[in-house]
């Protein structure tokens, strides 16, 4: 076999192999989500959202009920490749918390919980500029990304969040566009 044959050969198995992983990671992405898994990781999902809001002198995600809006934002509003990208990583910290800590993240301390929130959050790192947008685009946002962000959604928009938390009129009156807040004032739930 001469040089030219052998390097032909190596690049067409490189891009063999290439196109047959990329088939593969593109099925990974568009198959269907698991969500009656998701839907019995309830206690995982209220036990992340009390990490990122916690109860303080007001009430915290898990009392709002944040679990419950996440799965339904990820089971009918999240389109699939986010669905199946938030799951895999859903699985991902139940995995890194039992082998790191050998525990369920439910039951680590709260620095150990601290620990493996921040460890997600330095994953979830976007790209910048055209790199962060195509990832979005084709791959989804990362788990941590989409957890926050139905996190803060979730408790804003509940009840509990925009009574107890955020000051909230329910007929506000007139419009001031820039008033000044009083000391101690909460922020307010309407816009």
């Amino acid at each position: 076999m001469n040089r030219r044959k052998a390097i032909g050969s190596i690049i067409l198995a490189g891009l063999g192999g290439g196109i047959i992983f990329s088939g593969y990671k593109w099925h990974d992405w568009h198959r269907s989500p698991d969500i009656s898994w998701l839907r019995q990781q309830k206690r995982l999902l209220s036990a992340l959202t009390e990490t990122i809001l916690p109860t303080t002198d007001t009430p915290g995600a898990a009392q709002a009920g944040v679990d419950d809006y996440i799965i339904t934002m990820i089971t009918d509003c999240t389109d699939r490749v986010s669905a199946n990208r938030f799951i895999e990583g859903l699985k991902e910290l139940d995995h890194y918390s039992r082998s790191k800590f050998d525990k369920p993240y439910e039951q680590c301390s709260t620095t150990d919980k601290h620990s493996i929130l921040g460890h997600f959050e330095a994953k979830a790192r976007p790209l910048t500029n055209l790199l962060g947008k195509v990832e979005n685009m084709y791959i989804g946002k990362p788990f941590f990304t989409t957890l926050k962000k139905y996190t803060v959604e979730g408790f804003c928009t509940s009840e509990i969040g925009a009574t107890k938390t955020l000051s909230y009129l329910y007929i506000p009156g007139q419009f001031h566009g820039c008033i000044p807040m009083q000391p101690g004032q909460k922020t307010w739930a309407t816009r």
